[in-house]
């Protein structure tokens, strides 16, 4: 849908309703997806100033444009939908990258991806310290029950 509307500019109205006239999903999925594409187009602005931020040495308008409306989607969910783990968002848009983008779409994704869950998510943004942390955070505990 976002791709639609970047190549269109269509009012994002039109972009959703003639997307599902040609598609079918469950109601759950539908829902998912209209809310995630209204809202990363509803915020543009801050993802896209995000984006760029994370894009070293690239400029906003040179991104390819399935690579930025995957990116936009991406990073409005990283900002908006905390329940959703970053690995899966991350996952989701490397594979959308892969499938859809060119060859080396993933790693661009990828790289501008990790620089924003740094930024938006920095509770999540290191698991292998958050773990640690968890560790002595915990032995810490264990050590103050047993004196």
């Amino acid at each position: 849908m976002l791709y639609q509307w970047d190549m269109t500019q269509d009012p994002i109205t039109r972009v959703v309703e003639s997307f599902w006239k040609v598609r079918s999903t469950t109601e759950a999925t539908r829902e998912m997806a209209d809310r995630l594409a209204r809202g990363a187009f509803k915020e543009r602005k801050e993802v896209d100033e995000a984006i760029t931020g994370a894009s070293k040495n690239w400029r906003f308008e040179r991104i390819a444009a399935i690579d930025k409306n995957i990116l936009r989607l991406a990073v409005y969910e990283l900002m908006r939908e905390l329940q959703t783990p970053s690995s899966v968002i991350l996952d989701e848009a490397i594979e959308l990258a892969k499938r859809f983008g060119e060859k080396d779409s993933a790693p661009f994704v990828n790289g501008v991806l990790d620089a924003v869950n740094r930024i938006v998510r920095p509770f999540e943004s290191n698991p292998a310290k958050n773990q640690k942390d968890t560790k002595s955070t915990k032995a810490t505990k264990d050590k103050g029950t047993r004196e």
